[in-house]
């Protein structure tokens, strides 16, 4: 039988560190390990604050780097400044992100790349950063949190998608690359987790698409908030996905690939080996409110008949 991968006297660098899983993970490592030491990161120095003392009152020994992860000097720095400061990063868990909602149409070029610079490209200079030193260290984990949306593509949540999808295929090419280093590199898909992941998605709508009333997407976002709702239904606690995140990096020989959802096995399966693409867009279709779209062109117009 295989000893476990020990996360004893560990570096662990966590981004997205302030709330949702990647605070559950701080402080599930924390109240598990006696001498892991973290290093947080996120872009509010307050919550991580807030984080790390509970941390560091069960005497772990916590750095706080507020960063944001769309600024590569920032990113950089936070490499720099955890290995100044322990030595070393034994495991990478890029967790940082967030998700950009409405139609690919309707999103600004700015909100596009402020989207893939948080979730794809900072996860890539963090881990370029901190590869040299897990290599020569001959040992190192990166996790990469991807979503269930990397794996499926969700109409209204399409950038996010694309994001996360280029995250897979970074963490697919990192672990090929990596394995003769002995660094190995897992990727962990939730699904719905009760965190504030709609509530901020819905500030960025707001943000990048103020008049989406007005565009023939309407029906889609106004059936955002009913599928948060009917989300959280099945979604997990971030605590327990964090729980499930810190099983896999202790497995001696991890998995490729973790999916974190109550049924996301049989989901993923069904929808990308068993469906034919038909079926599979008229499922998504309906459940994001795409189907409710209604019009016809006129003059060179599109009218709108939503309603």
């Amino acid at each position: 039988m295989f000893e476990s991968y020990s996360l004893e006297n560990k570096v662990i660098l966590i981004t997205g560190a302030s709330a949702g899983i990647g605070e559950a993970l701080a402080q599930s490592l924390a109240s598990q390990y006696d001498n892991v030491q973290l290093v947080l990161a996120a872009r509010n120095k307050s919550k991580l604050d807030k984080v790390a003392e509970s941390c560091r009152q069960q005497g772990i020994k916590t750095l706080v780097v507020a960063t944001d992860m769309a600024e590569t000097a920032q990113v950089q720095n936070l490499a720099e400044k955890a290995i100044a400061t322990f030595g070393t990063v034994d495991v990478l868990i890029n967790n940082a992100g967030y998700g950009q909602m409405g139609a690919i149409e309707l999103i600004p070029p700015a909100a596009a790349q402020k989207q893939m610079a948080v979730n794809f490209h900072g996860a890539l200079t963090l881990s370029q950063a901190l590869i040299p030193t897990m290599r020569n260290q001959g040992a190192g984990r990166i996790i990469n949190v991807s979503s269930l949306g990397g794996r499926i593509p969700f109409p209204a949540v399409g950038m996010y998608s694309c994001a996360k999808f280029a995250l897979e295929a970074l963490s697919d090419v990192l672990r090929m690359e990596l394995k003769a280093f002995n660094i190995k590199v897992i990727v962990v898909e939730p699904g719905p987790v009760v965190t504030d992941f709609f509530r901020v998605a819905w500030q960025e709508v707001l943000q990048a698409i103020p008049n989406y009333v007005e565009t023939p997407y309407a029906p889609i976002f106004k059936n955002i908030e009913a599928i948060d709702s009917q989300l959280e239904i099945l979604g997990w606690s971030a605590t327990k996905t964090a729980e499930k995140i810190i099983k896999a990096i202790a497995k001696p020989n991890p998995r490729p690939r973790y999916i974190l959802a109550t049924g996301g096995n049989m989901l993923v399966f069904m929808m990308t080996k068993v469906l034919p693409t038909s079926v599979r867009d008229a499922f998504w279709r309906r459940l994001y409110g795409v189907h409710k779209i209604k019009g016809y062109a006129e003059d060179g117009e599109w009218k709108v008949t939503n309603e």
